[in-house]
């Protein structure tokens, strides 16, 4: 959200941008106010925040949680991502909105591409857990309320992000890649497609008033996709460092995680997941304003800034 925020922006002479989250460091100007405060399913204040506001672009969402704990995690999924989602939906509509734009998950697609051609917007839609799940049954309820009233719709489908501030999987291969010893991951010659969080604001801004996007599915991503010891290696390059890597089978990391009940965070680490990205580039002429190895460098260099601050446990 707040890249999204910052390259509107660089575009002020464009766009007035109105934020909306639960806390921010934005300073209010011409042209940009920040409200805080609102929930996604509650309709208090929503209208009024988005009076005079022609498009919505809907970044937030409950994620992947590590050690989730909920009863039932679909249940408290589709209370965010879809119910909330919707709702926000209906309060736009509401207060005038033409336009509203979703960023979804290439997970709505499946969990891999083992053995076949990466995904396109056309595939068969497949999700496996419960992110997934609640992401497409929010972009069908969008759909269906968005064809009711007569609201543009845009769904963006990124890849895993990553970019200053990143968290969760990918901040620990940062952090592994801090590790002075050879990393046992030169086997893994597995392409998987990412999106630097600046490449997808772009896209997403592109998104934002472009005819040609209205009511139409994307999927976005870098240039290239990295194997994981591609993209280990990038990292290591970034922090000035070695790749030291080793060989190790990737059976070996199989019958790991099956002996300690990691199979699916295994399948994740040896698995390919492409996705074909022709259709963003296609039709509004799109390419990533930013290369693998800078978006890689923008995040090392904050990685490492939060590290030094204390920001980082």
């Amino acid at each position: 959200g707040s890249a999204v925020v910052k390259r509107l922006m660089e575009q002020s002479d464009r766009y007035d941008v109105v934020a909306v989250g639960r806390s921010g460091t934005f300073t209010e100007t011409d042209g940009f106010r920040f409200v805080s405060g609102l929930e996604l399913n509650k309709a208090d204040g929503w209208v009024a925040a988005l009076q005079g506001v022609d498009v919505v672009v809907h970044c937030a969402a409950r994620a992947h949680v590590m050690n989730d704990r909920s009863v039932d995690p679909l249940a408290e999924f589709r209370h965010v991502n879809v119910d909330g989602a919707l709702g926000l939906a209906r309060q736009a509509f509401e207060a005038g909105v033409r336009r509203f734009l979703f960023v979804s998950s290439v997970k709505v697609h499946g969990e891999h591409t083992n053995n076949r051609a990466p995904f396109r917007e056309v595939d068969e839609l497949s999700p496996q857990d419960a992110y997934a799940i609640s992401k497409l049954e929010a972009e069908c309820k969008l759909r269906d309320y968005c064809s009711e009233v007569g609201m543009e719709l845009v769904v963006i489908r990124p890849p895993l992000v990553y970019g200053p501030g990143v968290k969760g999987n990918f901040q620990s291969l940062l952090r592994l890649c801090n590790l002075p010893v050879p990393l046992p991951f030169g086997s893994m010659k597995n392409k998987r497609s990412l999106v630097y969080v600046g490449n997808l604001a772009d896209f997403i801004v592109q998104c934002v008033a472009s005819p040609k996007t209205r009511d139409e599915e994307f999927l976005v991503s870098d240039d290239e996709a990295l194997s994981l010891s591609e993209l280990l290696a990038e990292i290591r390059r970034a922090e000035k460092r070695s790749p030291l890597s080793v060989s190790v089978p990737v059976l070996f990391f199989r019958v790991v995680g099956t002996l300690l009940g990691k199979t699916e965070a295994v399948d994740r680490l040896t698995g390919a997941l492409v996705i074909d990205s022709s259709k963003a580039r296609t039709v509004l002429n799109w390419s990533p304003p930013y290369s693998v190895r800078e978006g890689l460098q923008a995040t090392v260099d904050d990685y490492n800034r939060r590290k030094r601050s204390g920001e980082l446990v």
